[in-house]
Formats: C-alpha cells, sequence, structure tokens
C-alpha cells in the first residue's frame, strides 16, 4: 500500500522533471533538423543523451550499459531490443553508440512538444496501415544507407507475458538479409519495474536499469529470414535466462 503511494507520487515528480526538462532540450533538438545527415542525427543523440542522463538521475534510477565495445568504427548496425515497458524508447536512442533512428508508432508522435522530439528520432509507421509498413521499410533501408543504425523492436510491441521474451515479428531480419547488415542484440532490464504500465498506469519507481549490447551477428549465406530471427531470439532469449538465474543465485 504504501509503495504504491510512493510510486504514484514519485510518477508526479517524474512528471514535472521530464516535462521541464523537455522544454529545455526541446529548440536545441529542433535545431538539428537544419544540420546534414548523419550529424544532426548523431547532435541529436547526444543532447537526447545528456537529457536522459539528468532525467534518470533525478528520478533516483541509475543506468548500467555493458557491451559498447562491440560497435565497430564505420560500421553500423540493426540493433535489435527487447520490449518491456514505455522507459525503453528514452534508453535506446540515446545510448546507442551513434546516430540511429528506431522504428516507432506513428500515433505517439501527436503528443504535443513530445511529438517534436518523437519524430526526430524516429522512422514512425502506422500499424494499420499495409502501405505506412511498405514506405517505413524503405525508410529504414535509407537510414542504413545514410551510415546510421536503425532500431527495432523485433517483439513488435510490450511484452506483457511472463516470458523472457515474445515472439519476434520479421522485419528486422528481412532488413538484414536485405542489407547484409549486422544485428546488434540489445537487452533491457528493469525498465518495467520503473515504469511498469498496464495495471499501473501512472507509478514510477526508482530502480538500477541494465543496458546489455551483445556481440554482433553477421548474415550468412546460408541465412533466411526465419532461421536468422531464429538464432537472434535464441541468443536473447538464452542471455535473459543467464541473467535470471544470476540475480536468483546472488
Amino acid at each position: 500500500m504504501i509503495k504504491n503511494i510512493f510510486g504514484r507520487i514519485w510518477a508526479i515528480w517524474g512528471a514535472i522533471i521530464f516535462t521541464i526538462t523537455l522544454l529545455i532540450a526541446i529548440i536545441p533538438i529542433w535545431l538539428t533538423n537544419y544540420i546534414k545527415e548523419p550529424g544532426g542525427t548523431e547532435i541529436f543523440r547526444r543532447i537526447s543523451k545528456l537529457w536522459m542522463e539528468i532525467f534518470i538521475f533525478l528520478i533516483g534510477c541509475r543506468l548500467i550499459i555493458r557491451g559498447r565495445e562491440y560497435f565497430i568504427k564505420e560500421q553500423n548496425y540493426i540493433v535489435a531490443s527487447n520490449h518491456n515497458s514505455y522507459m525503453d524508447i528514452p534508453l535506446t536512442t540515446p545510448f546507442i553508440p551513434g546516430p540511429n533512428k528506431t522504428i516507432a508508432k506513428a500515433e505517439l508522435a501527436k503528443v504535443p512538444l513530445f511529438g517534436i522530439i518523437y519524430k526526430r528520432g524516429s522512422i514512425l509507421v502506422d500499424r494499420k496501415s499495409e502501405r505506412s509498413r511498405k514506405e517505413s521499410f524503405g525508410k529504414m533501408k535509407a537510414v542504413l544507407q545514410a551510415g546510421m543504425h536503425m532500431c527495432i523492436y523485433p517483439e513488435g510491441t510490450r511484452n506483457r507475458t511472463n516470458e523472457p521474451l515474445k515472439s519476434f515479428h520479421d522485419g528486422a531480419f528481412k532488413l538484414a538479409i536485405d542489407t547484409g547488415k549486422p544485428i546488434i542484440p540489445v537487452l533491457l532490464f528493469n525498465t518495467k519495474k520503473v515504469l511498469p504500465g498496464g495495471s499501473k498506469p501512472f507509478y514510477l519507481w526508482p530502480a538500477k536499469m541494465e543496458m546489455h549490447f551483445l556481440p554482433a551477428v553477421y548474415v550468412q549465406p546460408e541465412d533466411s529470414v526465419a532461421s536468422l530471427k531464429e538464432k537472434v531470439f535464441k541468443i536473447m532469449y538464452n542471455f535473459c535466462e543467464e541473467k535470471i538465474v544470476k540475480q536468483v543465485n546472488k
């Protein structure tokens, strides 16, 4: 009971801090639209990273990042991330090393002010529109051709199950097959603890979050979309299970 009350009070604090810091960040972020790519996106990422570092600190959270060394200079990647919480979105774009875009739901771009920032870092897709899905695939190819990373949540939506991962959609893996770009898996932990959503729609809890980049998976000549999807899923699922076992044994 006390925890629930505190979580809702802390959510009010988080909303105030988010709004204030957003208003400070929004003008310099908007100005990055006028900088040639991929430089504009990289400056946007760095501003967003500073913004999120301040925000995370002020809401009493910590973020531990492992595996940045797997990003090789001058190489860009498809970054495949798990998705447990709305807190995942403010972590992926700023903390992926190098300029990147994220595939994202078009409806969130309609949120006043926040939508300006959301659109700046995203390839928007209307999941109900076949035309929008096809267009977004071409835009993701263009992001990779421009030398930027492309971040995709292969689960599609937030994982509300008790399993470490939901089954994956084909998009990220078809993109890898078509472009030949390697995939870097990334696992986010404890974001659901910080911002659970679902049965707790207005709730925020200070906790340590973790972001683990794993070694790149390179497309092989014999790979199909299905086999590549299965390979990456197994790598990410096994890492999650190992992490859970380590936490239980502590």
